[in-house]
């Protein structure tokens, strides 16, 4: 079965002056995939008929489907529409039906259709008109040499809605796409390098319609198994034989399968035992607690939490000692622990956890240096804790200690099972 290729252009000045961030493209790509459709290209272009016409015809060259978004707005500026109807070699006609939508939208608003509005029902004759039930730009469906056009507004909402109830049912029909499976494994607190060396001779075997890619970002590194046929059920079966190996291998690394964050991950388990939780932060600020929070139902577990900057605040609220404050400093392992355990006593909950470190960029030492972090938990397992040494940039310390406090809170209290 021929694998369709799909090519993505979003076009206007205000994605490449960066005034606008292209959100647009990585939504669709989601989606067409989940249809079989593989995006081989993502472009941005500026708001220029020769620009997109070079555009279009390199994209023609190189896939099936070439998606637009953007310049189909009424303004002068605008120029998607006239441009793909000199691409097409074909006449702009006024769309009786689009115009009729284009007036019951201003009639619920009260107001008459203004000539420049009228103009959106202007589409060019060869094209097929997808109605815009969110806006009065109709997406507009093309089809050459074999090829499948199909322009729709940059606006995100529109561009959804157009996709979901118009595009993607049309290009299910017309294509007849492969099955394409995806399993997706995170993990947190390893390296890319250190799991391709782990993994090595398992992908190294993996047969040619499998493919293993890494999705790193800050602390977290996802493996995506990624498999291509006809047959979804041999599919499915080859895929869950090969990502029970790759749990054999890596399994105490992975923390979750698919989507879902390690916040929520953490939570679920705390949920699911009847835990409650408190935290105790320091260097990160309050961005542990915020990321359980951000959850719905957090309060079956979170109790609360204290961010004790200062080491009055930890002396006085947390029980840390002065003299392990003065001897040890904030940031050690003696600190960690007395916080854990403080805040744990202080709010009466299952378990809790606590940081403290050097989030940089100043602040460090030869004996601390910027990046130095310690972590502990504390439950009915006893306190737990650990050092890590991250980067010198503020952001990435915060994160990577975040994620480091979620994954050893998520482990202590799966150590039960």
């Amino acid at each position: 079965m021929k694998q369709v290729h799909c090519e993505i252009i979003t076009i206007g000045d205000e994605i490449l002056i960066g005034q606008i961030v292209d959100t647009n493209s990585a939504w669709m790509a989601t989606e067409l995939n989940k249809i079989g459709i593989r995006v081989k290209q993502i472009s941005s272009i500026s708001d220029d008929a020769e620009h997109i016409i070079s555009a279009l015809n390199l994209a023609a060259n190189r896939a099936d489907l070439i998606l637009l978004t953007g310049g189909l707005g009424p303004t002068k500026d605008d120029l998607t529409k006239k441009t793909l109807a000199s691409y097409f070699e074909s006449p702009l006609v006024f769309n009786e039906e689009q115009y009729a939508y284009i007036e019951r939208i201003f009639t619920a608003y009260g107001r008459e259709v203004t000539p420049i509005n009228r103009q959106q029902a202007e589409v060019p004759l060869c094209c097929t008109c997808l109605p815009n039930e969110l806006g009065t730009a109709p997406g507009m469906w093309f089809e050459k040499n074999e090829r499948v056009f199909v322009a729709m507004p940059g606006v995100p909402y529109e561009m959804k809605s157009l996709m979901q109830k118009e595009v993607l049912p049309r290009l299910i029909r017309h294509f007849k796409t492969p099955v394409i499976l995806h399993r997706t494994f995170r993990t947190q607190g390893v390296g890319e390098s250190m799991l391709a060396s782990w993994i090595e001779h398992w992908e190294d075997q993996l047969p040619p319609h499998l493919k293993l890619a890494y999705l790193p970002s800050v602390g977290e590194v996802k493996l995506r198994i990624s498999a291509w046929g006809d047959d979804r059920e041999a599919l499915e079966h080859e895929v869950s034989l090969q990502a029970q190996q790759l749990l054999q291998l890596i399994g105490k690394h992975i923390y979750a399968e698919g989507e879902d964050s390690l916040a929520l991950t953490v939570h679920r388990a705390l949920v699911s035992k009847g835990l409650t939780l408190s935290i105790a932060e320091s260097c990160t600020g309050g961005a542990i607690a915020a990321s359980l929070t951000q959850n719905a139902g957090a309060s079956a577990y979170f109790i609360g939490g204290m961010v004790s900057y200062d080491n009055r605040i930890k002396s006085t609220f947390l029980d840390v000692p002065a003299a392990v404050l003065e001897n040890q400093g904030a940031v050690s392992e003696e600190t960690v622990q007395f916080m854990a355990s403080g805040i744990r006593k202080k709010f009466s909950t299952d378990v809790s956890v606590a940081v403290s470190g050097v989030a940089g960029p100043s602040g460090g030492s030869d004996e601390k240096p910027v990046g130095l972090v310690w972590i502990a938990v504390d439950g009915a397992h006893g306190i737990r804790s650990k050092s890590f040494r991250f980067a010198k940039d503020r952001e990435r310390n915060i994160e990577m200690t975040r994620l480091s406090a979620l994954k050893m809170l998520l482990d202590y209290i799966n150590s039960d099972d």
